[in-house]
């Protein structure tokens, strides 16, 4: 079944599925986990819309293809144009979201130690999981919002946004300087620490801030 963005009351999202743009080493505290260096700019790779799956009653994903990490970030939705001639980014931000960015983290290591490129580990088809989408209002602050990631009832990562190495708007214009950014794309924000991998069968939740949990489980094939 495609993908189709939705709202958080369960009304369809009337755009067009886009691709993601996704941010790397956006927590300081991640990067360190990794034993990365700290980027002196937005670290940025995307995902194509093959990738998306909803954070439904269950997730699917591929034994075949190695261990599937998990990453919890906050997700941007896009409603207007965003190029580099953008003047008020925020205006642009429609929606937000949680979602995995899963990541073959074996396949990640041997392709950045060749010094090859990360899509076989990032871009693979279901591994950017998306809950549904909240209107964002003129009084919504994404610069200061928390989200949660538990695993079969355990706390995996809290995010913070304020910890955020690039703040949303900033993250959104620095992107739109190299790639414009059209109605249905979204911006995968970066994960805090506490990354780590499933396993077949592992119940998940994800909260934004303190609103619905979305609930979902792991279904290894």
């Amino acid at each position: 079944m495609r993908y189709q963005a939705t709202w958080d009351d369960g009304r369809i999202i009337d755009l067009p599925v886009g691709k993601a743009i996704c941010v790397g080493r956006n927590y300081v505290a991640h990067a360190q986990e990794l034993n990365n260096p700290i980027p002196d700019e937005p670290l940025l790779f995307m995902k194509p819309s093959s990738s998306f799956q909803s954070f439904g009653s269950e997730i699917t994903l591929r034994e075949d293809l190695g261990e599937h990490h998990y990453e919890a970030e906050l997700v941007i939705l896009i409603g207007s144009v965003v190029d580099r001639d953008t003047v008020n980014y925020a205006d642009a931000v429609i929606g937000v979201g949680l979602g995995l960015d899963l990541t073959l983290r074996s396949v990640q290591t041997r392709l950045k130690s060749q010094g090859l490129p990360w899509e076989r580990a990032k871009a693979y088809d279901g591994s950017c999981v998306l809950t549904p989408f909240t209107p964002v209002s003129q009084h919504h602050n994404l610069h200061d919002s928390e989200y949660r990631f538990w695993i079969n009832g355990e706390l995996k990562q809290h995010g913070d946004t304020s910890l955020m190495i690039n703040s949303v708007e900033a993250l959104i214009a620095n992107i739109a300087q190299v790639f414009s950014l059209y109605p249905g794309d979204i911006v995968m924000t970066g994960t805090p620490a506490g990354v780590g991998s499933l396993a077949h069968g592992d119940k998940l939740q994800l909260q934004y801030e303190n609103g619905e949990k979305y609930n979902s489980t792991t279904i290894i094939t």
